[in-house]
């Protein structure tokens, strides 16, 4: 692992997305310094299998962010098994291709899943995490979020769907709430820090053995994608960077130093000038709010 882990001993951490990629590794270092790991998963027989993996105080909880009811549900028996919660790391991330799909509440399913669900989950265990001495809630960004934009008049995607956009859209989502949480933490004065991460292009989210099959000029793509991407233990270093470095300010974007952002040694980042709105955030604060039903800050 390319981050020293700071000791977690004691801290409850709640990891998204943990059975497999980044999240199996954020769950894996989290645990080996002495944290108490919760994997949010939506397969549990994954996360079982991803929990027999890891050395450690972890246990498996069932959550399917697509489901508004379901994220009500975990987060309910969480709060109430958790009083105190130290670390919410938001790294679940849908990544879909082909036709447009929709949550079980009729959002477009990459916003639904990677923010709303997200969203949703954090307001309602804030309380467990106010109760902690220095909790941190992280979330996922992704390099894709810089070409994207937001369109307040079709954010579900509605007109001219694209895959590949829709998925860069919820990740810009996903940093303007990132960004507007720690502006509402700092104003609330609660003792609790927003930062942000990106893992740039790893082995995880990219399949360059897929572009085998398709000739030479597939192996060569391959060859290229192994090049520009980094293995998922790297890849996972901003977010544990985020979530354990001591001294972090609220509201710092972590991910790689190399070319483009795309690989290298973890350090400090920028948001898209879209990101970094508060304009923005103030109005897909109270999109989210009015679309999930849940209220905070």
């Amino acid at each position: 692992m390319t981050t020293d882990i700071p000791n977690q001993r004691g801290r409850v951490a709640v990891v998204t997305g943990a059975n497999s990629g980044l999240g199996l590794v954020t769950a894996t270092e989290l645990a080996r310094a002495g944290a108490r790991v919760v994997l949010a998963v939506r397969n549990t027989a994954a996360g079982a299998a991803a929990a027999r993996q890891i050395d450690g105080d972890v246990q498996v909880r069932e959550l399917d962010l697509a489901s508004l009811a379901s994220v009500r549900a975990f987060a309910a028996k969480l709060a109430a098994d958790h009083p105190v919660i130290d670390l919410l790391i938001n790294n679940a991330g849908l990544v879909l291709l082909g036709a447009r799909r929709t949550t079980a509440d009729g959002f477009e399913l990459h916003l639904g899943t990677n923010l709303l669900g997200h969203f949703a989950l954090t307001g309602l265990l804030l309380e467990n995490l106010t109760a902690a001495r220095a909790a941190r809630v992280v979330n996922l960004s992704s390099i894709t979020h810089k070409n994207a934009h937001l369109d307040f008049d079709d954010l579900m995607s509605g007109r001219d769907y694209n895959a590949s956009r829709a998925y860069g859209v919820s990740k810009l989502a996903c940093t303007v709430f990132g960004l507007e949480l720690d502006r509402r933490l700092r104003a609330a004065g609660a003792p609790v820090i927003s930062v942000l991460a990106h893992p740039g292009i790893t082995r995880s989210n990219l399949t360059p053995r897929a572009w085998q099959d398709r000739g030479r000029f597939g192996r060569v793509l391959a060859s290229a994608g192994l090049l520009l991407t980094q293995p998922v233990d790297r890849g996972a270093g901003p977010q544990l960077h985020a979530a354990t470095a001591p001294g972090l300010r609220g509201g710092q974007f972590f991910g790689p130093a190399g070319f483009m952002e795309l690989r290298g040694r973890v350090t400090e980042v920028r948001p898209s000038p879209e990101a970094a709105d508060p304009a923005v955030g103030r109005r897909l604060w109270d999109v989210s709010e009015n679309l999930t039903g849940v209220g905070y800050l």
